[in-house]
């Protein structure tokens, strides 16, 4: 009887080491996934998050756009540049500025124009009011270019400028022999992918990664807790009046030390006084993985006519 008691504690005690040993091994080897996986998640993001940052860190004065006055009279006085009109090829071929080569908004055109850009030269871009070609100067910039967008578009800017006929043109351009950049291979998926992405919001309230006015204003009243507002007006003018509810990160220089504060699991509305700024901030937030849009127009000024949230008669507070 003391023999088979003694069998059982034996047999007992080697079934619980056994376990024990089992057990500490699976331990070990899940933890060692977990870091081989790590790096490349981190490795792979690095490159662009570091050059999207650096697009505000290393803001110029001009904060990449140039005045539709200044455009103009540098194109009649021939200054070596490249042009890029980015809006519809119908817009494009009844007149544009001479010289400019076709790169429409919401194409595959812009990413594929990456390898027959000049790195050589300031390439200056074009919309129709702006924002589009915010959005485009933030991420040709990132890529490495030289990027300027003309302040107001065609529509509200270069069109209005006095004897910009003459230097209007229907006759297309081509990319023709440029010394061209070598975009490194992460951004330029990532450039890809951002206009691909273009698709996906083509019949929603965010087409073009914009919101109109009205819109904003519905899920303002409806108190839509998937949204946030987001001014990057200067804090004198957000202090004067804002949209209810919004945060205030002043466009410029240093801003994306505070991109930390906004929100990660909301889409992020952003704007400012006519949409061009907020257009390169959006990019830039995509790029960084928030989901943001700009408000078409932002608030709105005389420029930009009706459009804009103030011209609108919308409501803002203090």
């Amino acid at each position: 009887m003391s023999f088979n008691k003694s069998k059982f504690f034996l047999l007992a005690l080697v079934l619980i080491i056994s376990i024990g040993l089992i057990g500490c091994g699976g331990q070990t080897a899940a933890p060692q996934e977990d870091t081989q996986a790590k790096p490349e998640v981190e490795q792979e993001s690095t490159v662009v998050a570091d050059a999207a940052k650096a697009y505000f860190a290393n803001m110029p004065a001009d904060v990449y756009k140039i005045g539709q006055q200044d455009f103009v009279d540098k194109v009649k006085a021939g200054e070596d540049m490249f042009i890029l009109d980015i809006r519809s090829a119908d817009a494009y071929g009844k007149g544009h500025i001479e010289g400019a080569v076709s790169a429409p908004w919401g194409t595959t055109a812009i990413p594929e124009s990456l390898d027959k850009l000049p790195k050589d030269k300031t390439i200056m871009v074009y919309c129709v009011t702006g924002q589009t070609a915010g959005q485009t100067v933030a991420l040709l910039n990132i890529a490495g270019f030289d990027a300027k967008s003309v302040n107001l578009g065609w529509n509200l800017g270069i069109s209005k400028v006095e004897g910009v006929d003459a230097i209007t043109s229907t006759e297309a351009s081509e990319y023709g022999q440029q010394n061209t950049l070598e975009v490194n291979a992460e951004i330029k998926t990532a450039i890809t992918e951002y206009y691909q992405g273009l698709a996906d919001v083509k019949d929603t309230m965010f087409a073009n990664y914009k919101i109109s006015e009205d819109n904003a204003k519905k899920l303002l009243d409806e108190e839509d807790t998937s949204v946030m507002f987001l001014s990057v007006r200067k804090a004198e003018d957000f202090a004067k009046g804002h949209i209810e509810g919004a945060t205030n990160i002043p466009f410029g220089k240093g801003m994306e030390q505070k991109f930390d504060t906004l929100s990660t699991d909301k889409t992020i509305i952003v704007y400012c006084y006519t949409g061009q700024t907020a257009g390169q901030t959006v990019a830039v937030l995509k790029l960084l993985g928030y989901d943001a849009v700009s408000l078409n127009s932002g608030m709105g000024m005389e420029s930009t006519g009706e459009a804009g949230w103030i011209n609108k008669g919308y409501p803002v507070v203090q």
